[in-house]
């Protein structure tokens, strides 16, 4: 009797194990079947494919037989952080984010698909050319998207690679997403959050003054400026770019207000184009002090912004304070919206970006009376180091609402560098239909 039970008790556990070895194997198909199937060769996944930009033009196709990219080198190169390639050396690209997906593979029958399928992206390849064109070379990168319906249409990081060139020197970061991936010290485009926490926390903001003679003080520490303002407005110091008067902003907001709104406008967070992950800013959080707080108000102390990030900033100033989150496949689904911040204080935010570019930039002069409401910012970063050059905003155009970031990675200043690689990106986008 002993020995049947104990044979019955071992029929049993292995039968559990069994059972629980079946069920790890299901799960960990279920996640990894796709990954499996077209492990060793995805020239024989059996599955064909376009990737097409918003009008059709082919930036890459695959077959059974064959993987192919766009057919101009230009192309391949400036899109290359769009499409990515097939062995996924950039972890933002298409070809490799949504490879699977693409190949249609069935966890039912463990194959892929044998008919066509079109990827088509609302990216817009001859405007991420002219991006790419017009960094020159330089570290960098370039987003464009419409405020109103959430349409990337453009996203370039330069350097880049061309894909198809198996001779080709990748220069220093070029699998890099810099749009996507990367953080930059950003200098006076902050000053919009800045701004936006002011307009919303400081009683009498537009009744008060702020006097600057080239350097003020916060609790016995220095914070020098780049000109001498003297008395201003609210409007004027944000037009002038005055770190004095946006360090003492800082302070009369408070360190936790400061922390709220950066953290409500997304700063701190990791986000996802799609399903490809963003990387997270940094501001601080823990108490530092007026003086820190200050140097944190103006974009400099340990403060890090991610351009994808400040592109949706800037979009939802744009858009009223309603949010269109951006996307960059066309599904065909409706676009999410969410409000990002007061309407209130997003016409007054719109209304300080245009008179900083009809009073300090000589917008029609620079930029062709273009309706455009903008931020420079030139990041220092310490010893001798060439700051980050930043130029952010949106035109103020129903026909043409299209919001950008520009960076220039150790380019100098934001209006003399980042600001005509984005007057060049928005006369193309101008002739966009």
């Amino acid at each position: 009797m002993k020995k049947i039970t104990r044979r019955a008790f071992s029929v049993l556990l292995l039968a559990v194990l069994v059972i629980a070895g079946l069920t790890v194997y299901v799960l960990r198909y279920i996640d990894h079947g796709a990954d499996w199937a077209l492990y060793f060769n995805r020239l024989n996944s059996g599955s064909s494919g376009e990737l097409l930009d918003r009008n059709g033009v082919v930036l890459a196709a695959f077959s059974a037989n064959e993987n192919d990219y766009a057919a101009d080198p230009l192309t391949r190169t400036a899109n290359y952080h769009v499409t990515g390639d097939y062995w996924g050396r950039t972890g933002t690209g298409i070809l490799s984010t949504y490879w699977n997906r693409m190949q249609g593979f069935s966890l039912l029958t463990g194959t892929t698909r044998s008919t066509a399928a079109t990827t088509r992206l609302y990216i817009d390849a001859g405007l991420n050319n002219t991006a790419y064109t017009a960094l020159a070379g330089r570290k960098g990168c370039v987003l464009v998207t419409n405020y109103k319906t959430g349409e990337l249409l453009c996203m370039v990081s330069s350097p880049a690679v061309d894909p198809a060139d198996p001779n080709a020197e990748p220069g220093e970061g070029a699998y890099i997403n810099r749009a996507l991936s990367s953080v930059f010290v950003p200098g006076s485009i902050f000053k919009l959050v800045t701004a936006a926490a002011a307009i919303e926390t400081v009683p009498d903001l537009d009744t008060r003054r702020f006097y600057c003679e080239g350097k003020g003080y916060i609790a016995g520490v220095e914070i020098n400026c780049s000109g001498e303002h003297y008395t201003q407005t609210f409007e004027q110091a944000l037009a002038n770019s005055c770190n004095v008067a946006f360090s003492k902003l800082a302070t009369l907001v408070g360190q936790e207000n400061m922390v709220k709104y950066v953290r409500s406008f997304g700063f701190l967070d990791p986000h996802k184009l799609g399903d490809i992950p963003t990387a997270a800013g940094s501001y601080p959080t823990e108490f530092v002090g007026d003086p820190e707080l200050g140097w944190s108000g103006i974009g400099q102390s340990t403060d890090l912004v991610n351009p994808y990030a400040m592109l949706r900033f800037v979009s939802a100033v744009g858009n009223g304070g309603v949010l269109v989150e951006p996307t960059m496949i066309n599904t065909g689904k409706a676009p999410v919206k969410s409000r990002f911040m007061a309407s209130d204080t997003a016409d007054k935010l719109r209304q300080m970006m245009a008179y900083n570019v009809s009073y300090a930039y000589d917008g029609d002069f620079r930029f062709g009376g273009l309706p455009l409401c903008a931020k420079t910012g030139t990041a220092e970063l310490g010893g001798d180091l060439t700051s980050h050059a930043w130029f952010v905003g949106f035109l103020d155009d129903e026909t043409h609402p299209y919001a950008f970031v520009v960076l220039v990675e150790n380019g100098g200043g934001g209006l003399s560098v980042a600001s005509p690689v984005a007057y060049r990106v928005l006369q193309h986008c101008m002739r966009l239909e």
